[in-house]
């Protein structure tokens, strides 16, 4: 695809138009990757401006998943050395909360691990979120399975405003990933947090053995379930999963989707997430191809690539506001 076509493509976007699965593949294939970046930053700065928004996580309930995801540390079925608990604690997690909402840090996620909570856990989560919302005004989000809509409505009269659940890849991939639960599972889930009112979020993990035609499957996908923030994951090959020892994504193909990601999603917070570590040497690029949010400070199960205040500089570098 010459630069002409990316420029149609991309002044279709712009005006309000949308770009066919086709036409993405096209993009997603071309060898004119600087116009393809810059256009794409273009959009992200039409549709989302110079605002940048930083999330948190806690991971508040660590291993025995009994879900086989390949990528997975926290997995029953993986190997991997992880520290495992069924309770975090809630000054602990007040601490934290405070601490990054003084650095800027506009929401935090509670995750735990495991298809879903039962309802004493449930509670367990609710207690730490209503002890955060009287330390500070940080926002809440939760990411904890395939919950019901009674628990997901519990979570809202809580306070929450959002709801995380990652379709992680393509539907036409997800099989060859995980087979204690299916896609559909995580639709369900999605489409039930919208009926309880909350805002939902909901991205993939790149790097997994899908093909670029996949990664456009899924940009389309989270489309059409109207996720407004798109976490894009590179997988972090850890020891003793499944995956360990899948070759590392290249750098080209990592802004290309995030390029096509934007293009597909013009008005979508499109966040760094798990794996930056593995993509330190092309954040800045990363931040002129589509990006504009980022989770930070520490993931799940690994550290976070730099900590909160040089994150918020970073950006701020490249001209966002934070």
């Amino acid at each position: 695809m010459n630069f002409s076509k990316i420029k149609v493509l991309k002044d279709k976007v712009l005006s309000g138009g949308s770009v066919t699965y086709e036409e993405t593949v096209q993009l997603a294939l071309t060898e004119n990757i600087e116009d393809l970046y810059y256009s794409a930053n273009q959009i992200r700065a039409k549709f989302r401006g110079d605002k940048f928004e930083m999330c948190s996580i806690i991971n508040a309930k660590s291993g025995k998943c009994g879900e086989d995801c390949k990528w997975c540390s926290q997995s029953i079925f993986s190997k991997s050395k992880i520290t495992e608990y069924e309770h975090f604690s809630k000054e602990e997690a007040v601490k934290i909360a405070v601490s990054n909402r003084n650095k800027g840090v506009e929401r935090i996620s509670l995750v735990t691990s495991g298809r879903k909570l039962n309802e004493r856990q449930l509670q367990e989560m609710i207690d730490i979120y209503d002890a955060i919302h009287k330390a500070c005004d940080i926002k809440l989000c939760a990411s904890m399975g395939l919950l019901t809509l009674d628990q997901l409505l519990k979570l809202k009269q809580a306070g929450l405003s959002r709801y995380h659940c990652n379709l992680e890849t393509a539907p036409s991939y997800f099989a060859q990933l995980c087979s204690t639960h299916k896609f559909e599972q995580k639709i369900q889930t999605l489409e039930a947090a919208k009926q309880a009112g909350l805002q939902i979020c909901s991205g993939g993990i790149i790097g997994m053995g899908e093909t670029m035609e996949q990664r456009v499957e899924l940009a389309f996908e989270l489309k059409r379930i109207g996720s407004k923030s798109i976490p894009i994951n590179i997988l972090n090959p850890i020891k003793g999963t499944p995956l360990e020892n899948q070759p590392p994504i290249g750098s080209q193909e990592v802004l290309t989707t995030i390029a096509i990601f934007r293009f597909v999603n013009p008005d979508a917070d499109i966040r760094f997430a798990g794996g930056r570590n593995m993509i330190k040497i092309i954040e800045s690029e990363a931040l002129r191809t589509g990006i504009n949010a980022s989770i930070v400070g520490d993931m799940l199960t690994t550290a976070g690539s730099c900590g909160i205040d040089e994150d918020k500089k970073k950006f701020q570098n490249e001209g966002f506001r934070v």
